[in-house]
């Protein structure tokens, strides 16, 4: 039996995420150029012989931000119950390509960036610099009038028991190789994803984002890169990024 996996992708572009801003709580749809690198993904993502296999996915989070759906929707991974934001969908039957349910989870939705919402990481060190605050590290100082590295830590390190006892324990108890699916897919966001690979190891997000990860490029995908995950923490449960930007 394989190992199960989690799949990590990240949203299309946005106006913001184009000109870094950090977006945490604004709603900004997918730029078009966005939206055609997201449709190229999943081309080369997604099938039965592709990295993400549709059929061998037991569940699918994704944050509750729009640009986050969007960029599900547009993954086209053919979800026999469709998506719960779009309402009478009718699905073909030769259309369905997985029985995993969707679920909007808020610990997945991207940190908040409370008052540095919309600014860059240039301006943030410019206002600090003006009053007198010295550097900024969003992974040690979290956010004014926002998220902390502990709030994080806590809505993440939910959502990876959540994963792990609903769907990684019984598949690595299966001596049988039953075949039940047991892959995760989260859809997000850029800082929430990246901490959400420190947890899954059991790394303080306060040591900074600093993990050994083998990055490829995915054929027939040049603009986008595959990074795998591998520890000693990590259940013999593979965690692959596919981060979209």
């Amino acid at each position: 039996m394989s190992a199960p996996r989690v799949f990590i992708i990240r949203h299309g572009e946005t106006e913001w995420s184009l000109n870094g801003r950090h977006t945490g709580t604004t709603e900004l749809p997918l730029t078009a150029n966005g939206e055609k690198r997201i449709r190229a993904t999943g081309q080369a993502l997604v099938g039965d012989d592709r990295l993400i296999v549709p059929s061998q996915l037991a569940h699918i989070y994704v944050s509750p931000r729009k640009r986050a759906q969007r960029t599900l929707h547009l993954l086209n991974l053919g979800c026999k119950d469709g998506l719960p934001w779009e309402e009478q969908q009718q699905i073909e039957p030769s259309d369905i390509r997985t029985d995993a349910k969707v679920q909007i989870d808020d610990d997945i939705r991207e940190w908040d960036y409370g008052d540095y919402e919309g600014l860059t990481s240039a301006t943030i060190r410019e206002q600090r610099a003006k009053n007198g605050e010295g550097s900024w590290d969003i992974w040690r100082d979290g956010c004014p009038g926002g998220e902390s590295p502990a709030d994080i830590t806590k809505r993440l390190d939910s959502l990876i028991h959540d994963i792990r006892s609903r769907f990684h324990e019984k598949a690595l108890g299966d001596s049988k190789g039953t075949g039940t699916p047991s892959d995760v897919l989260l859809v997000a966001h850029g800082h929430i994803l990246r901490a959400f690979a420190m947890r899954w190891i059991k790394r303080e997000l306060t040591e900074g984002v600093s993990l050994l990860l083998e990055g490829k490029y995915l054929s027939n995908c040049p603009a986008r890169f595959r990074l795998t995950l591998h520890s000693r923490w990590c259940w013999n449960v593979e965690v692959r990024l596919a981060l979209v930007d």
